[in-house]
This record gives structure tokens, sequence and C-alpha cells, in this order.
């Protein structure tokens, strides 16, 4: 489609919104029209970088702008809420960071207001564009693998470590973002235990399972207090089994044609598993960055109107595993929250 580009403002220039910045400024379809953060300091480094964006401090200045289209939103987790309650009443499309919400109410909200109000509203959850777990979704979608029994993620390293949220809130929603996306399903059940030993109250370690519908179960091991940097995932089917190890400059994923079966032998005592090791293959995965890709989509998703991969109800879906485990670990007891319709 044909149309004039999307005016989009960035809000937080931090650590991780600079990259968003550089990513939505070189989006075809997209002008980068502000650029908005606390920090003079901030401001003024982005400002050098985009001397055609508009700086300000002022989050009401992008909000009052009635040509403004767009806000993407790289603020810390526990701002993200009200900040894009505010734009969607703004009628502003959203692309919010992770976690959407800090509960699942609030993230419920947010769907039901940009679904009333005709807006777009997206997650950041990056990996879903990565080329790797773009693969991955196609193995899994056209049967290689078989059978899919389990999964497990490994999210580990030394630092950074926050204080207003764990470990499991910070690293987390990547796992399971993907989890959801290759099982296409929600958990009936979550078990998780973690340990704070820096900070009271703040785990440094979590270690949770998520128990799918068919038996199939994915197990999520976060910390920021760990000798190795790890961003691995591992998916074992009846087939075969894949590997996605995001640490890797090449290679990122392995497929082993591996796989245990049973034989059936009426007449014996004991079933028979038989044990196959066959070749591994390291396929080609496209080099292209996964904020680019995913800032892409998001104008896309504007310009011809279509329902962004990570939209508000996979951010929600997130969320309520989130709490779910919260509630693990605060050994709150209740049933778990209610799955999407």
């Amino acid at each position: 489609m044909v149309q004039s580009a999307i005016n989009l403002g960035v809000v937080g220039l931090g650590g991780w919104g600079k990259f968003v910045v550089r990513n939505f400024s070189q989006t075809a379809g997209c002008k980068l029209k502000y650029i908005c953060d606390a920090s003079s300091e901030s401001l003024s480094r982005q400002g050098r970088l985009y001397p055609d964006a508009i700086p300000t401090n002022q989050y009401s200045d992008l909000l009052d702008d009635l040509e403004l289209d767009a806000v993407a939103l790289a603020t810390p987790a526990p701002m993200h809420y009200d900040m894009a309650r505010a734009a969607l009443l703004a009628d502003k499309h959203v692309y919010v960071e992770k976690p959407m919400a800090l509960s699942a109410e609030h993230a419920e909200s947010l769907v039901e207001l940009a679904e009333t109000r005709g807006l777009k509203l997206m997650v950041g959850h990056l990996l879903l564009y990565h080329p790797a777990v773009e693969m991955m979704k196609q193995q899994v979608d056209a049967g290689e693998l078989g059978e899919i029994y389990y999964m497990y993620c490994q999210r580990l390293n030394l630092g950074v470590v926050r204080q207003n949220e764990n470990s499991f809130w910070s690293l987390a929603p990547h796992d399971i973002s993907v989890i959801l996306h290759l099982f296409d399903s929600e958990p009936i059940r979550v078990e998780a235990s973690g340990q704070s030993y820096l900070q009271q109250g703040v785990e440094d370690v979590v270690m949770a399972t998520l128990h799918f519908p068919g038996g199939r179960m994915a197990n999520i091991h976060v910390s920021w207090l760990d000798p190795h940097k790890t961003r691995s995932m591992t998916l074992v089917g009846s087939e075969k089994m894949l590997v996605f190890d995001d640490m890797q400059p090449t290679e990122k994923i392995r497929i082993f044609d591996k796989a245990a079966t049973v034989s059936l032998v009426p007449e014996r005592p004991q079933t028979p598993v038989n044990v196959r090791h066959g070749d591994i293959l390291a396929p080609r995965i496209s080099p292209r960055e996964p904020l680019a890709v995913e800032t892409s989509h998001f104008i896309e998703s504007i310009v011809n109107d279509t329902q962004p991969r990570s939209d508000g109800y996979d951010g929600l879906r997130v969320v309520r595993v989130l709490e779910a485990v919260e509630n693990q670990l605060r050994q709150i007891e209740r049933p778990f929250l209610r799955r999407a319709a």
C-alpha cells in the first residue's frame, strides 16, 4: 500500500532504547519525529545522531501531537502500563518493550483498550523475529522433528542485576514467548523455585517448568548470577532434536538426527528401546538483525492494517505465565489464570 510515512516517537533512550531508535530511524515507511527521555544527557547524545527528530523530556508533547501516529516505549517495565495506556487513549499505535505490564489485569486492559479504539498494540518479543526462531517454527509446523516431547531454555550470565524486577521477569519473557509460539498453546500448570542471594525478595536465579496439554513440558532456567553467558534453547522431538545457541557466531541452529523409539514385541517381558544416532545439520540462518525485522513488522502492521505477530494477546499470554510463576515463588495458592479466548 502506498501511504505517507508513519510518524513515530521513541520514549526511553537508555541501553536498549538507543537500538530501538536506530532501527526505527532506518525502517522504511517510518519517520522518526520525536525522541524522548528524562535524561538531558541522553537526549543530547541521541539528538546529535538524529538531528531531524524533535528532542523532548515531556511525554505529553508526543501525546498532544495530533500528527504523531505511533509511539515506541523502551522505558523501564514498571512504566509500561501507564505509558501505553496514555498513548492508546491519545489514539497512538503502541510498540512497548517486554513485559507489556506487570500484571495480567493491566495487560488485559491494554488489549481491550487497543481493540476498542482500533489501534495496533505490539510487544517487543524480539526472539519471535529472530531468523533462527522462525526456522524452529517452520521445523515444528512441518513435522520435521516428529511429535514434540519437551523443550528447555537457559538464559544465564553474571549481571546485569536489577532491583525493581527479579531475574524471571527480566529475562524469561524471551523464552516464554518462543515456547508459546512453538507449542501454539498455553500452559495448564507451572512449577517454579528461585532464590534471592544478593537482594532480599529479588530472585537472582529461577527455574520454572511449564506443563502443557498432551504431556508436553518446557523448562526455563534464568540467572544473572552464573559464570557462563548462555542463551540456548533445546527442542526434543520423536524424530529429531534441535538446538538454538544464540551465543554462536555461526551455526546458531543445529538439527540432530537422533531419536529413541520403542519396539513393541509381545513375547518379550521388557519393551526394548532403540536409540538412533544420525547426522548433524547446521542450516544457514539469515544474518538480518531481529530488531530490524521487528520494527519493520510494526510499521507494516499499521500501514497494511494487519495483526502483529507479537500482538497484545501474545503479550498478555506471556504476562499470565510470568504472574503464575511469581505466585509460585511467593507460595500463593491459587489456580492458574484463565486462558485466552
